[in-house]
């Protein structure tokens, strides 16, 4: 029987040599300001990120970039280009995905019977929800899937 910690480990295996993009977190400081600062690396897969030790749930995708023009018809476009430039203001490269507001899965509690983040065991299966508003589908095949189109 396929647990979720084996079926994330098969995944590891096959991304060996893969690109990561970078996990960022929020930090502020009297000196250096508030700033979103580079604290490790995962690979994307949908809505979850895998490290070489956890599975993480995917939160807000930023790409790090000049805050640009001051002209913005709506206000969370004025924010969202806020956010980029804390990323590069914090050490992301122009351009550089980071991942911020991720959560830990709890990966043994999945293979206990239980759920953490988008993960849980149902009738015995591994299982994944693939968006808020979706349903759970095995945790296996999405990985496949996952890990296919990064490959």
């Amino acid at each position: 029987m396929d647990t979720a910690a084996r079926l994330l480990d098969d995944a590891r295996s096959a991304l060996a040599g893969v690109p990561k993009e970078g996990l960022g977190e929020e930090r502020s400081s009297r000196w250096r300001g508030h700033r979103i600062v580079r604290v490790g690396e995962a690979w994307h897969l949908g809505v979850l990120l895998l490290t070489d030790t956890h599975a993480l749930a995917t939160a807000e995708v930023l790409r790090a970039a000049e805050p640009g023009r001051r002209g913005y018809t709506a206000e969370s476009a004025r924010d969202r280009a806020e956010r980029r430039a804390l990323a590069l203001r914090g050490g992301f490269r122009e351009g550089e995905i980071a991942h911020v507001g991720w959560s830990v899965i709890d990966v043994e509690a999945v293979d206990a019977g239980g759920s953490s983040g988008p993960l849980s065991l149902i009738d015995g299966v591994p299982s994944v929800r693939w968006s808020a508003a979706g349903g759970f589908v095995p945790l296996g095949g999405y990985l496949r899937e996952r890990v296919e189109l990064l490959g």
